[in-house]
């Protein structure tokens, strides 16, 4: 068993950094769980979402690491005041419920821990180390219902999330569950 105690946290703004390691860590993890085949799974589907996701003002990655080996990571951006994060929403939204301006809403893109480290509350740690920097009033996250029977969308409900509709962000991806936390911190 790991001692998730030893595990350090390093903050990245510059996806170039870290984008092989992020995309190492992508194909070990979903290929874990039988994912790559599908190809909203797939690397160059997936780097190709970092793309998009790091270009934006605000992209941020925490990186857990212990002895200098990747643990897991979790990557977020703000939204901004012309996303298209609520445009597949169901049901809609209110407008002033979806109403960004780039420091209202941050969205959390992927949060991912290697199999050494699950079940140590590394993921939480991830989260809550990627949440203690940030400005914004609320996070949102996107997670597929159907993963591991549901388990997850629970942690995520244990985290203090709630689910506010669904989405289909892109013609290969799963129907997710859309979940807010608001306010960011207790």
């Amino acid at each position: 068993m790991t001692d998730a105690s030893s595990v350090s946290f390093r903050h990245v703004t510059d996806v170039e950094k870290v984008r092989q390691l992020l995309l190492d860590v992508h194909v070990e993890v979903r290929g874990d769980f039988g994912m790559l085949d599908r190809p909203f799974y797939a690397v160059d589907r997936f780097d190709e979402r970092l793309s998009g996701y790091a270009s934006r003002p605000g992209w941020e990655t925490v990186v857990a690491e212990e002895a200098g080996e990747p643990v897991g990571y979790v990557f977020a951006t703000p939204l901004g005041p012309s996303t298209a994060w609520w445009e597949d929403m169901e049901p809609p939204l209110p407008k002033d419920y979806t109403q960004e301006t780039g420091d209202r809403t941050l969205a959390l893109n992927e949060i991912l821990v290697r199999a050494p480290w699950r079940g140590t509350g590394i993921a939480r740690r991830l989260h809550e180390e990627l949440l203690a920097g940030r400005e914004e009033q609320r996070v949102t996250l996107l997670v597929n219902p159907q993963t591991a029977n549901g388990r997850l969308k629970a942690v995520y409900e244990s985290w203090r999330y709630r689910q506010i509709g669904t989405q289909q962000p892109f013609p290969d991806s799963p129907v997710f569950a859309a979940m807010m936390r608001d306010p960011l911190r207790p």
